[in-house]
């Protein structure tokens, strides 16, 4: 039932139906016997020409069909909703697509990335029948978008790509082929093509054999170097300057062409130049068809579509024939007075029926956070996400969809972009309850990324809206003791300066660390008694201090060992 209403509890008054009727036939029985005593019921019926047997008869009808009709608005039925599997024969392509600060630069029109997206929307309106999922990486990579089918949601996604999404800068190409390598299906058929769209500054290595070991597994790599090999300045948005690296020059962004052609080569695929032209997308295009194509399966996600509008309209229809309908006989057209007494309430139900679309357009948005919410609670947070998407693109003012889709965002560790979201509805948001989760939401966020600073300011407005979370206080604390103990220049947002350091040094301040966590660990053990005895509170505290410094330490100890992120660039 809950398939197909969306309050399916209502549909329980149309119990009053048949008991409606049933009330109906005994006052027609008993009105038979008050006329019978009057006398023969022919004789009554002449001396009462007017009166019509079934004219009352078809206004209860129709009463009782407008309550029916509204009672199943009410449950608000919908059709189309869930998933369906379609047979389709095309390819499986995923799209990993370079979001660095490289790629504002303006060498082609109008950027990099938006030249790059351009592209890939050129490409997802020639798919028909094919399969397509989209990554996007810097320094570090996610899974904008799974393998689907649903083009309209690659479009949705693609269209709200922003460097900002990620906060570790860098370029690291082979983490973006190997999660690309593993977001394919299990089906060996089907043709298989990893798309590297990037500017070629591969800061992190290991790009060659991560193409090798794909093309072993049977997927083609092909690389798109979009910028050109003079190079240009890359635009700092929060500045309105360039970008400068730690000698104080203008950082100049070039195509490196060789790494591309290597990585396309390593990958058994092709690498293409893009340019201002459109040579580039057919020259993709006609790779792509070179591909085996083969039946596939393709789970298709259908959003709810609602009716409970025509329902509620035939209703009012049925009301003002209701109306209409008069009990009395009346041959006379010139004398009819179809409205009679009620024409004022018919003209406000006309007024109804011009305003409902009206009502109708605005709660649109408000359809969408509702579905988005029923996903949300079943654990499909990338379901739940397109409609959130959805409703903001319908209501971009509505702060309830932006706070939601951060949620949805949240739970698909996509932080920073959940970040940007919660921003956005704490800025749209006029109740001081829900700006406060918004900020509490960004502080906890913030806090596990050991961007203490941001943390420390978000908890603070959240607390300056709803002073009474004993939680949000207990967070604030703790981000104030972590960054006292931390080192300068540690943590709280400055990690453009840590970027700066060499590995050196950055082993140097985590011997230094680690002497006075144990120093800090014996005073505590020493003064852990009378703590316990003066506010047990306290001593929550210090434990909770206690076991984050140990997730700090065997992250560090994980880093030294892979050695993964040699090069340490904002671009």
């Amino acid at each position: 039932m809950n398939r197909y209403f969306e309050d399916p509890a209502y549909l329980w008054l149309l119990v009053l139906v048949p008991v409606l009727i049933a009330i109906y036939f005994v006052v027609r029985l008993r009105q038979k016997k008050r006329l019978r005593k009057f006398g023969d019921p022919e004789l009554v019926r002449q001396l009462m020409p007017d009166v019509s047997r079934w004219r009352a008869m078809v206004k209860y009808g129709l009463l009782l069909g407008s309550l029916t009709l509204l009672i199943v608005a009410f449950a608000r039925p919908h059709w189309g909703a869930g998933t369906k599997t379609e047979k389709r024969k095309g390819i499986e392509t995923i799209i990993a697509m370079d979001i660095s600060n490289s790629m504002r630069a303006q060498d082609v029109t109008p950027s990099r990335l938006d030249r790059a997206k351009m592209m890939v929307e050129n490409l997802v309106d020639k798919f028909s029948n094919d399969k397509i999922g989209l990554i996007v990486f810097a320094g570090d990579a996610f899974v904008q978008l799974p393998m689907t089918s649903d083009y309209v949601s690659a479009k949705m996604f693609l269209s709200s790509i922003d460097p900002s999404m990620i906060a570790v800068q860098g370029t690291d190409v082979a983490t973006a082929i190997d999660m690309a390598v593993h977001s394919f299906s299990q089906d060996d058929q089907v043709g298989k093509a990893i798309i590297v769209i990037t500017d070629g500054e591969d800061h992190e290595g290991g790009a060659l054999e991560a193409a090798e070991d794909a093309k072993k597994r049977g997927m083609r790599v092909f690389v798109l170097g979009v910028g050109s090999t003079g190079g240009a300045p890359i635009p700092d948005p929060s500045t309105g300057k360039y970008m400068f690296d730690e000698t104080g020059n203008t950082v100049m962004s070039a195509l490196n062409e060789d790494m591309c052609r290597q990585i396309a080569e390593a990958g058994g695929g092709k690498y293409i130049h893009v340019e201002n032209g459109y040579a580039a997308q057919e020259e993709l295009n006609d790779e792509l068809d070179k591909l085996s194509k083969k039946e596939i399966s393709a789970e298709v996600y259908n959003s709810y579509s609602e009716y409970f509008m025509w329902f509620a309209l035939a209703a009012l229809v049925f009301l003002i024939l209701e109306v209409i309908v008069q009990e009395r006989k009346n041959p006379l057209l010139k004398n009819v007075r179809l409205f009679g007494r009620k024409k004022a309430n018919v003209s406000l139900v006309l007024l109804f029926l011009l305003l409902w679309p009206v009502a109708v357009s605005a709660q649109n948005d408000r359809q969408l956070i509702r579905q988005g919410n029923k996903l949300f609670r079943a654990g499909k947070y990338a379901e739940a996400e397109v409609l959130y998407r959805k409703a903001v693109e319908a209501n971009g003012r509505n702060p309830q969809a932006a706070f939601n889709l951060g949620n949805a965002l949240l739970a698909q560790k996509k932080d920073s972009a959940a970040v940007a979201q919660l921003q956005l509805a704490a800025k749209l948001e006029t109740n001081p309850l829900r700006k406060y989760q918004a900020y509490h939401n960004i502080g906890v966020i913030c806090q596990q990324k050991m961007l203490l600073k941001d943390a420390i300011e978000s908890y603070k407005e959240a607390l300056r809206l709803y002073p009474h979370d004993d939680q949000t206080r207990y967070n604030l604390e703790l981000c104030k003791r972590q960054l006292k103990n931390q080192p300068q220049g540690g943590g709280g947002g400055n990690n453009d300066k840590n970027d700066k350091k060499d590995d050196k040094k950055d082993q140097q301040q985590q011997q230094q660390q680690q002497k006075k966590e144990e120093q800090q660990k014996k005073e505590e053990q020493q003064q852990q008694k009378p703590q316990m005895s003066k506010d047990n509170a306290e001593q929550l505290l210090n434990a909770a201090l206690q076991q984050e410094r140990q997730t700090q330490k065997r992250m560090q100890e994980q880093q030294r060992q892979s050695g993964r992120r040699r090069l340490k660039k904002n671009w």
